[in-house]
């Protein structure tokens, strides 16, 4: 992301308030979006019987009313969802968009795009288990799509 540094005392008045008010409409606009999941690594191992494969895994723990914009996993990647706590609600590729509970899993083939990850609740957060079998050489496992 590219920063620009802005010098107030240089700027005349009307120029100042102008840059303000866009700044505070953008802010309200970013703000009325869904609050991002966030992603921490939870473990890789390589497959010992398997050469060239591994199991990673990565707990994904979204806020109320939070979301993954769309995305794909590596191309090798086959992706079990296992929901830890809360509901989430997911669409893999044209299926039926669906619920999974706390206890309850999810697949995604290679390939797949996953077209709805989100908390299936406004006031209570949510989280789960994303488990990847995948090339031991991918790096990238998740891309969001358009980007």
């Amino acid at each position: 992301m590219k920063r620009t540094r802005v010098v107030f005392a240089k700027l005349k008045p009307l120029a100042l308030m102008a840059m303000l008010a866009a700044t505070a409409a953008i802010s309200g606009a970013a703000l009325a979006q869904s609050p991002p999941g966030s992603v921490s690594p939870a473990f890789r191992e390589a497959i010992p019987n398997i050469p060239g494969k591994s199991i990673v895994a990565a707990v994904v723990t979204y806020p109320p009313g939070g979301k993954t914009p769309p995305h794909h996993h590596a191309r090798s990647a086959f992706v079990t969802g296992y929901v830890l706590s809360g509901e989430i609600r997911s669409q893999v590729d044209d299926g039926k968009v669906q619920v999974f509970k706390a206890g309850e899993s999810f697949s995604e083939p290679p390939g797949a795009l996953h077209r709805i990850s989100e908390n299936a609740s406004a006031t209570e957060p949510a989280k789960l288990l994303a488990i990847f079998i995948v090339d031991t050489n991918d790096t990238e496992l998740t891309t969001i799509e358009g980007k």
